[in-house]
């Protein structure tokens, strides 16, 4: 009797140590499964203005809820503020001007450069995109197979949007259709990819279908006149971030239900500034600088925390391939970009890592509509109180050619409105601020001026500082292999422009064609440049 139960105790103790092996071999191998990533990008969208920044006029619960259960950065910044320059550089983890073709807008993307998209893909990840992926531009072919930049396109769903001018994609059914083709089990990464907030708007929806007030705007820039119709423009654009945020919402809830979330990296920011005269293709802080906020329940430590640290858009690569577990050097050019990934496994708030205290950014061609097509070179550095920016070029019109409607600039009632009043000889201030050409070098406070109204460049207090970070501006670029640092930037106006490679777009205006119909207003177009 003794001996059967001491049997019988032997045999449910090995059963529980088995069990117990059993559990934990099953834990560990569920902890080294790599996360899923959700990669939620707006088109053209400036950082404050998500309620989570304190932004009343914009209403974003699910960006607000992200930042609340993950990290809300206040220091994210586009090397590039241009649509396909920008996301080139997040899917290479290289500033624009280390990616040849690539650092221009509507380009062809070279072959030598590969996508971290591509490399998941390869690693076994389940990829795919709706919406705007890598744009504009053609991604061409590698190795004899057309590029998917970006994953697998899913746009068969559509719907019907509020405003004829949002997108008819049906972002979130598009996501499911993702994730019922993926296999169980599989990671996977997902790039939400909405249109909206790009030109063109419904006018006064923002009021009408937004429930908006004019009243609602805390302030208009200082380099926009404060009437009516600037205001309406802006919640118009407000609008179309909320129609964003809605899709991104039932994204969530649908990962919600299929016990995803814990496992998920939900990444949301923007590519560029947004759609407004003086910022989306220019140089400022309005135009570089990111909303950015990541959520993982199962990763990020301390949920809640606000960062200051300076994130730029190529260490979204490293920090998404660290994540995944794939190495880099498996398919990508040599990435200059850092991951973050101490940030988000931190418990820190403010400045995490204190090396994470500068960026650059700078521009080369985005649309054309210059004599030649040459583009309006710039570089510049971003630190914690200031902005230096240095321009290559100073007889081009930052904006384009008057003459070719200042193409750089999104057609816009507020474009229009600067114009008119410019024309009626009326608060011309705005007009220089937008369109007018700039000197070599400029130099912004950005802690007390923001909107980087007042040059500080020529002043004799700040010529000690201005020098310095031109050195340590030029210093990177050169160790970064900039070729506007070895007088060879002429190439990067020789490179063909995707949307025509044959055309010499500024001849074929001034002979008459209505080229980009749709980007630039009838109104916009200037007889002869103005002095």
């Amino acid at each position: 009797m003794v001996q059967k139960q001491i049997q019988r105790f032997v045999f449910f103790a090995v059963q529980m140590v088995g069990a117990s092996f059993l559990y934990f071999s099953c834990a560990e191998k569920e902890e080294v499964l790599p996360p899923n990533f959700l990669f939620a990008i707006m088109d053209d969208t400036s950082f404050p203005h998500m309620g989570a920044y304190g932004t009343e006029w914009v209403i974003t619960p699910a960006f607000d809820r992200v930042a609340k259960e993950g990290i809300l950065f206040t220091r994210a910044y586009t090397p590039n503020a241009k649509c396909a320059p920008s996301r080139s550089s997040i899917l290479t983890g290289r500033n624009s001007w280390q990616l040849e073709e690539a650092a221009n807008h509507v380009p062809f993307f070279p072959e030598k450069f590969g996508s971290f998209v591509e490399l998941l893909g390869e690693k076994g990840f389940h990829t795919g995109f709706t919406g705007k992926g890598w744009a504009p531009g053609k991604p061409g072919m590698r190795d004899g197979k057309p590029r998917l930049l970006t994953g697998k396109g899913y746009q068969a769903k559509t719907l019907e949007p509020p405003t004829a001018f949002i997108s008819k994609n049906d972002y979130t059914a598009n996501f499911e259709d993702f994730l019922n083709d993926r296999e169980p089990g599989k990671p996977f990464f997902f790039w939400y990819g909405s249109t909206e907030p790009h030109r063109a708007y419904e006018f006064q929806s923002g009021v009408n279908k937004g429930r908006k007030q004019l009243s609602d705007l805390e302030k208009v820039p200082g380099f926009w006149p404060d009437i009516d119709t600037v205001r309406h423009d802006m919640l118009d654009y407000a609008f179309e971030i909320e129609y964003f945020d809605k899709h991104l919402a039932q994204m969530i809830a649908l990962l919600e239900e299929r016990g995803e979330l814990d496992r998920t990296v939900i990444i949301i920011t923007s590519d560029n500034g947004m759609p407004f005269p003086r910022v989306k293709g220019n140089p400022y802080e309005m135009s570089h600088h990111m909303p950015l906020a990541i959520m993982w329940p199962k990763g990020i430590k301390s949920p809640g925390r606000v960062v200051d640290d300076f994130i730029s858009f190529i260490d979204f690569a490293p920090t998404i391939l660290e994540l995944a577990e794939v190495d880099p050097a498996e398919g990508m050019a040599p990435i200059t970009g850092r991951s973050f990934s101490d940030v988000l496994f931190s418990e820190k708030e403010g400045l995490v890592s204190e090396e994470r205290n500068r960026v650059l950014i700078g521009q080369e061609r985005h649309d054309v509509g210059r004599p030649n097509d040459v583009g309006y070179p710039v570089r510049g550095i971003v630190t914690e109180e200031y902005l230096y920016l240095h321009n290559f070029e100073t007889d081009r019109w930052p904006a384009g050619n008057p003459e070719t409607g200042y193409l750089n600039t999104d057609g816009s009632p507020t474009k229009t409105t600067i114009l008119e009043r410019m024309r009626a000889n009326r608060s011309p201030e705005y007009w220089f601020q937008s369109f007018g050409k700039r000197p070599q070098e400029e130099l912004y406070h950005r802690l007390t001026d923001p909107e980087c109204i007042h040059n500080l460049a020529e002043h004799p207090e700040y010529q000690s500082l201005k020098e310095n970070l031109k050195t340590q501006l030029f210093d990177q670029l050169r160790a970064e292999d900039d070729p506007r640092m070895f007088g060879r930037g002429d190439l990067f106006d020789a490179y063909l422009y995707a949307e025509d490679a044959t055309a010499n777009f500024y001849e074929r205006f001034l002979n008459g064609e209505k080229l980009r119909a749709g980007w630039v207003n009838e109104s916009d177009f200037e007889p002869k440049p103005l002095e």
